[in-house]
C-alpha cells in the first residue's frame, strides 16, 4: 500500500473540547476537522471506538464491532427532538479530564430518554433507517444486543457465571427465552448502535469533504468480557466451563520489567483457518465502514504472540506460540479488496515479523522516543526512517515528546544523539522533534495533539502496566487555536507534505 506524503494528528474522540464531560460525535469533532483542514494536515487518527469493558480502555471493548455510545452527540439528539433542551443542560459541565463515573451515569439517563422518544411518534422518520442498519448488521449486531442486555439484567460482565447455564452454552430454548424477556433492552442496544452510526457518517462525510481521511485502530485481541467470545467459544481457548486456559500478554518490554499480562482471551487459529477466517473478514469488513486507514495494534502477534497461563500473576512465565501469519489478511483481501492497513510492530520485533509485514505489503511505524538509546540502532531515529512507514513522535502509549526531552534531559548530562536535533537551550524542543519527524522520508507522519501543543508528562493519554487513571485526558478550551494552526500549517508545507 503506497500513500501520499502527508501528515495527521493522533487525538481520540473522548479526548475533544465541548461542554458535555467528554468529548462526542457533536460540534467538537467538526470543529476539529476544520482545524485539520487550516493546519493543512489530511489526518485524524483516533484510539478504538469500541465500548470500554475495562477500566474505561480502548483496548480492552465487550464488542469488536460495535461502537462507544457515550460518544453519541447530545445536541444532535436536541435537533431531532429525542431529546429535550433541558435534558442537554443535565449533562456534566466540565472541561477538564473525563470523570467517567459521571458520564457513564447522566449520558445513560439521556440516551434513555431519547430512545423513549424514538419509539414515539418523533421517531417515525428514522424508523426505515434503523431497520435497515439492523439488517445490514445482524451477523454481529443481535449477539451484541443480547449480551449487552443481559449483563446489564444479571448485572455481570462475566458471562461465565451468569445463573443460566443453558443461556451459557447458548441453546436455542434459553436464547429464545431471553429474546422475549429482554426484547425492550436489545432493541436498546441496537438503536445506541444505529444513532452513533448516524452521528458518524455525518462527521465522516464531512471529513472526506475537507480531504481528511479517517484513521483507526483496531486492537488485535478481544476482551473476555465480550459479546465476541460469548458468541463464538469454539474460536477461542476456553475450558468446558467457559473459562480461559491461556491469555495474552507481551513478555518484559521499555513499559514493563514485568510484562503485560492483558487477560484476553487467545483464537483458535486452527477454527478459525477451518472456517476461512469468516469472523475477521467480518470484523475487518466493519471497520472499513468507519475508517478509511486501519492501524492492526500488536501486529506481531498474527507471527507469534505471548501466551501465560490464565492463572499467571505476571507476564514472564509465558512463551511464544505461532500466529496465522498472512492467513487472515489474504482470506479478507479475496473477500474485501484492497486492504488499507499500518502495521504496529513496535516491541520486541523479529526479523519474521517484518518479512511478515513485508509480504503482506503493510507500512510499519517509527517512534522518534524509541530512537536515542544505541548508538548503532538508528532504527526509531528520523535520519533512518524509510518512505514506506508511519512515524510518529509517540503514541497513545508514550509520554508526551516534551515530557519525555524533559525527563530525559534530566537524568543525562551527556546526550550526544539527542543533542545533534536539539539544541540544549532550544525554547520549544517539542517543535524541533516535531520537525525532525515531518522532515523525514516516512511517507505519513502522525503527532499527538498533545506534542502538538507542547504538554508535559501530566497530559499523556495512558501508562502502559496502570489499570487505573488513564484515557481522561482532553484537549484545552483553546487548543485549537490560531496560531498553533498557523505554525502547523507552515511547518508541513516547509516538509513537504501539503
Amino acid at each position: 500500500m503506497q500513500l501520499p506524503r502527508s501528515s495527521g494528528i493522533l487525538l481520540h474522540i473522548t479526548s475533544l473540547d465541548n461542554e458535555f464531560g467528554i468529548g462526542d460525535l457533536g460540534e467538537g469533532a467538526f470543529r476539529f476537522i476544520d482545524f485539520l483542514q487550516r493546519s493543512g494536515q489530511t489526518l485524524w487518527q483516533l484510539l478504538p471506538l469500541g465500548p470500554s469493558a475495562a477500566e474505561n480502555s480502548p483496548y480492552s471493548c465487550y464488542s469488536a464491532f460495535a461502537a462507544n455510545p457515550l460518544l453519541i452527540s447530545p445536541t444532535d439528539l436536541e435537533r431531532r427532538g429525542l431529546i429535550t433542551s433541558d435534558e442537554v443542560r443535565s449533562l456534566p459541565k466540565a472541561a477538564g479530564p473525563v470523570d467517567y463515573g459521571e458520564v457513564n451515569n447522566k449520558r445513560f439517563a439521556m440516551l434513555r430518554s431519547s430512545f423513549e422518544r424514538f419509539q414515539s411518534p418523533v421517531g417515525d422518520s428514522l424508523r426505515e433507517g434503523f431497520a435497515s442498519f439492523c439488517a445490514v448488521n445482524q451477523t454481529w449486531l443481535n449477539d451484541f444486543a443480547r449480551y449487552k442486555a443481559l449483563t446489564d439484567h444479571f448485572g455481570i460482565g462475566d458471562w461465565s457465571q451468569w445463573p443460566d447455564r443453558e443461556l451459557i452454552a447458548r441453546r436455542d430454548g434459553a436464547l429464545e427465552h431471553w429474546d422475549r424477556e429482554l426484547a425492550q433492552p436489545m432493541e436498546f442496544a441496537k438503536y445506541l448502535q444505529f444513532m452513533f452510526m448516524l452521528q458518524w457518517q455525518a462527521l465522516k462525510s464531512y471529513a472526506g469533504e475537507r480531504g481528511v481521511r479517517i484513521f483507526g485502530d483496531m486492537p488485535i485481541f478481544v476482551a473476555y468480557d465480550s459479546a465476541d467470545v460469548w458468541a463464538n467459544q469454539d474460536l477461542f481457548h476456553l475450558d468446558e466451563a467457559g473459562k480461559r486456559t491461556v491469555v495474552a500478554g507481551v513478555p518484559p518490554d521499555y513499559f514493563s520489567e514485568t510484562g503485560q499480562l492483558w487477560g484476553n482471551p487467545l483464537y483458535r487459529w486452527d477454527a478459525m483457518k477451518d472456517r476461512g477466517y469468516e469472523w475477521w473478514i467480518d470484523r475487518l469488513q466493519s471497520a472499513f465502514c468507519y475508517f478509511d486507514l486501519l492501524r492492526i495494534d500488536h501486529f506481531r502477534g498474527f507471527e507469534a504472540y505471548w501466551e501465560v497461563p490464565a492463572d499467571a500473576e505476571t507476564a514472564i512465565n509465558g512463551r511464544w506460540a505461532p500466529g496465522p501469519e498472512e492467513g487472515p489478511f489474504r482470506a479478507a483481501r479475496s473477500a474485501l479488496g484492497p486492504l488499507p492497513i499500518i502495521a504496529e510492530d513496535l516491541g520486541l520485533i523479529t526479523d519474521a515479523v517484518h518479512h511478515l509485514r513485508e509480504k503482506l505489503e503493510f507500512p510499519g511505524m517509527r517512534v522518534l522516543q524509541f530512537g536515542f538509546d544505541s548508538y548503532d540502532d538508528p532504527y526509531h531515529r528520523p535520519v533512518a526512517y524509510p518512505e514506506r512507514s508511519v512515524a510518529y513522535t509517540g503514541t497513545h502509549d508514550n509520554d508526551t515528546v516534551l515530557g519525555w526531552y524533559q525527563q530525559r534531559r534530566q537524568e543525562r548530562h551527556e546526550d550526544p544523539l539527542l543533542d545533534e536535533i536539539v539544541h540544549r537551550d532550544d525554547p520549544q524542543p517539542h517543535r524541533t522533534l516535531i520537525r525532525a519527524v515531518l522532515e523525514s522520508k516516512a511517507e505519513t507522519a502522525v503527532l499527538p495533539m498533545q506534542d502538538v501543543l507542547g504538554l508535559g508528562s501530566d497530559s499523556r493519554m495512558n501508562i502502559p502496566g496502570e489499570a487505573a487513571g488513564n484515557w481522561t485526558w482532553r484537549c484545552p478550551p483553546d487548543g485549537l487555536n490560531q496560531v498553533i494552526s498557523d505554525w502547523l500549517r507552515q511547518v508541513t508545507e516547509a516538509t513537504g507534505r501539503i
